[in-house]
């Protein structure tokens, strides 16, 4: 029970990290397509992972008790979406020093009234945001995120599997136990009316002059 909880409260976390990303390179992917030009390996790369991983994290999600059945194969899974994540995250490593917003100082100014303090002139600012560059650091960021999301659930499907490998081999082991003493007894049953059959024939087969 409680690793069903954990499992699912790590699956959402990336199903909810996931769908940003494959929005978004999703929006790259068609608008190289638009240009007629070939999308660049550091969006394809992270984009085909993330649709993978986000299909597999529902499919793992909305059939918990089959995963739980085959906790180490998810395990595996998992880790396999580790070594694919850090590789689309590799590859677009260049956009974590690259500055996304610029604050500049502009000739304008602007007032502003109080009501006991009267009026104050201040000199205006510029904000500005790249939004390519905002959004391929937002999927770096959470790229960095799902790494670590699918080790997690990696390492408790893999230490479920275990135990439900044991508890399997317990209950079998049982069950061995349990069926040899219903056989041994059933065994004694039947020798015993056996020789009580036998003996009662020999007793009926007695005569008497």
């Amino acid at each position: 029970m409680i690793f069903g909880m954990l499992f699912a409260f790590w699956r959402f976390m990336e199903i909810i990290t996931l769908v940003p990303i494959m929005g978004m390179l999703s929006w790259f992917v068609h608008q190289y397509l638009e240009s007629n030009q070939l999308t660049p390996a550091y969006i394809l790369l992270l984009f085909i992972v993330s649709v993978l991983a986000l299909a597999w994290a529902v499919f793992t999600l909305f059939s918990y008790h089959r995963s739980s059945a085959n906790a180490r194969f998810v395990g595996l899974v998992d880790l396999a979406f580790v070594g694919a994540l850090i590789a689309g995250v590799y590859y677009l490593r260049f956009i974590a020093k690259a500055d996304c917003s610029s604050l500049t100082r502009t000739d304008r100014s602007y007032e502003v009234h109080f009501a006991d303090f009267g009026k104050v002139t201040a000199s205006g600012w510029q904000y500005s945001v790249d939004k390519t560059c905002a959004m391929l650091k937002a999927c770096f960021a959470m790229g960095i995120m799902n790494v670590v999301f699918f080790f997690i659930t990696a390492i408790m499907a893999w230490v479920h599997g275990g135990h439900v490998a044991k508890d399997e081999k317990v209950r079998y082991v049982q069950t061995r136990r349990t069926s040899h003493s219903r056989h041994g007894s059933r065994s004694r049953r039947r020798s015993g009316s056996a020789g009580h059959s036998r003996r009662s024939s020999h007793s009926h087969s007695r005569v008497y002059v």
